[in-house]
């Protein structure tokens, strides 16, 4: 085994000329700081491990689909781009190492969009591009306990290049490609340092650390690499797998993507599943957050295939399988995901995925069927399925040995043949009760229920459940304080207990609220609200209708009241 090495410039030179990744790689996930840390490393002349390639012979390089190196990284992740290979003379596709090399690439050529703090991800200023930068006056020292495990040099990714100063001298790092001669390098150094004024000691770090740079990217061969030039696409995979087996882990979706890509004929499996998930993320009547891992054990538990990941499994056979069902894999999914959103589901409270692959294995065993409908089949089932999911949820109860549980539930489900059969409600908190995870909704677990506070991420499922008529695709609802936070202030004649601060934001103290109705309250006392409202209000929201609750001072006895009826509606759905 033959391994050859190239400085850093000559292989940032060739990607997306020469070098391109297979369709079986991951997307890019490296963090800012990861790539700040493989910089310093470069710098300090630290090795960097080896890379991985295959050579494609000219006749084979149409057999197989490569895609791009990012150049702009976003924080949450970034989908390459494919790539044409016409005119490209021995294309090498990058086996093992592509989350440094792209890292090479952005901090030299490129951009990481980061997110604004707090900022909501769908607005127009939400992202800012951030390039990568070294402070060339800063003198590199080790942390103070003298640990190498930190930077040594100071790198960071900044969003708008500094101004000089006399303490620093921020330089964009990719500016030292053009820096590609030792002649360029001392011309740059003369008439920069003159320029600034620097003493003697600036100086002499001013020109160290531009110096390491340039040797750095232009002289070391820091890329070391082996390249594999056998055809046989099976034995490039194995070798593909073992290459990936540590760092960032090849999880089970990377893998079964990687094959379902290299076997499914007249499709680019990787760009429809990632469509397919942006479509699913956001094309419905809610914001969601899937990704392919989700994609992919769905098409194990659709297709009824071992769910538990063993390579073994993976086999022409069962990969053609998946392929002859994408289309009603497809519409499952996408079946499930707007019934969940109709629930008010989203990527705010799913705090499980696999929770509800259930519900769109059911939807798979009833094609057409959405459950959206006003059938008394549609409105029996997509209750039994809300309160389900919503138990499941609050539960956690595919927090632990979910692949087990996903086999069982699957068989259940499976059992009932009959394409009208309801969902099987007990069937399925039959198997989960297996689990030692108990489905029953007893004193203990409505305890741990109304023990939730406001804006919590299961607060809204278990408001949730107290509605029986909310569309809550349609309108927008606030999680409203009955009792207004800013009623419990201490006035001069009313001194707030502390146990009130703590059981204002309780379930008890909750309620859904269109948002128009929610800004209309304001901080209105309860008792003036309530008194606007029209018949039913008060049954709607699960209100005492003792008018001397209604009152601050009586705020421990309608918390008490209002917990009663809420632990009755628990009840009473989840009965026996």
């Amino acid at each position: 085994m033959s391994y050859k090495s190239e400085p850093i410039a000559v292989t940032v030179e060739r990607m997306n000329r020469q070098y391109f990744l297979p369709a079986i790689q991951r997307e890019f996930v490296w963090k800012p700081e990861q790539i700040v840390q493989l910089f310093d490393s470069i710098m300090r002349g630290y090795p960097i491990s080896s890379f991985l390639f295959w050579s494609l012979k000219p006749e084979n390089k149409s057999k197989w689909q490569v895609y791009k190196f990012i150049d702009r990284a976003k924080q949450g992740g970034t989908h390459n781009e494919l790539a044409s290979t016409d005119g490209v003379d021995n294309l090498i596709s990058v086996l093992d190492g592509q989350q440094r090399l792209t890292s090479l690439m952005i901090g030299l050529k490129g951009i990481y969009e980061l997110k604004r703090k707090y900022a909501r991800r769908d607005t127009v200023d939400t992202w800012t591009p951030h390039r990568l930068y070294i402070d060339l006056l800063a003198d590199p020292q080790l942390d103070a306990q003298g640990s190498e495990a930190g930077t040594y040099f100071k790198i960071e990714f900044k969003s708008e290049e500094p101004k000089p100063s006399a303490d620093h001298f921020w330089y964009r790092v990719g500016q030292i490609l053009d820096l590609d001669s030792q002649q360029k390098l001392e011309d740059f150094l003369d008439t920069t340092i003159d320029a600034l004024e620097l003493d003697r000691q600036d100086r002499r770090v001013f020109a160290r650390n531009l110096e390491k740079l340039y040797k750095a990217i232009h002289v070391d061969d820091v890329i070391a690499y082996y390249t594999e030039y056998d055809q046989d696409y099976d034995r490039v995979l194995d070798i593909f797998v073992r290459a990936n087996d540590g760092g960032t882990k090849l999880s089970k979706s990377d893998l079964l993507l990687s094959m379902v890509t290299s076997k499914w004929a007249g499709m680019n499996a990787r760009d429809e599943i990632f469509r397919f998930v942006d479509s699913l993320n956001t094309a419905h009547s809610r914001k969601n957050d899937f990704d392919k891992d989700f994609i992919m054990k769905s098409c194990l538990v659709l297709t009824d295939l071992p769910v538990v990941y063993k390579v073994q499994n993976f086999d022409n056979t069962n990969l053609e399988l998946i392929r002859d069902q994408w289309e009603s894999i497809k519409a499952a999914i996408r079946a499930g995901v707007s019934l969940i959103n109709s629930f008010g589901i989203d990527r705010e409270n799913l705090t499980s995925v696999n929770a509800m692959i259930p519900v769109i294995y059911y939807l798979y065993k009833n094609p057409g069927r959405t459950l959206l409908g006003s059938t008394p089949f549609d409105v029996r089932n997509s209750d039994r399925i809300r309160r389900w999911l919503i138990m499941a949820l609050l539960k956690g109860a595919f927090g632990r040995a979910a692949d087990g549980l996903l086999t069982g539930i699957r068989s259940r489900i499976h059992a009932i043949a009959s394409p009208d059969a309801d969902f099987p409600l007990e069937e399925v908190n039959a198997m989960i009760d297996t689990t030692g995870m108990k489905t029953a909704f007893d004193d203990s677990a409505i305890d741990d229920i109304l023990s939730k506070t406001y804006q919590g991420k299961q607060t809204f499922l278990a408001l949730s459940l107290l509605y029986d008529d909310a569309t809550w695709t349609l309108s927008s609802f606030h999680q409203d304080h009955i009792f207004a936070s800013n009623s419990f202030k201490d006035s001069d004649v009313f001194s707030v207990p502390l146990e009130w601060l703590v059981s204002k934001n309780r379930i008890g103290n909750l309620c859904l609220l269109k948002a128009t109705e929610n800004m209309g309250k304001q901080d209105m006392p309860v008792e003036e609200w309530l008194e606007t409202r029209a018949q039913g209000f008060l049954k709607r929201h699960l209100i005492p209708e003792d008018r001397s609750l209604w009152a601050l001072d009586q705020f421990p006895q309608f918390l008490e009241a209002r917990e009663k009826l809420i632990r009755d509606r628990y009840k009473s759905l989840f009965a026996g």
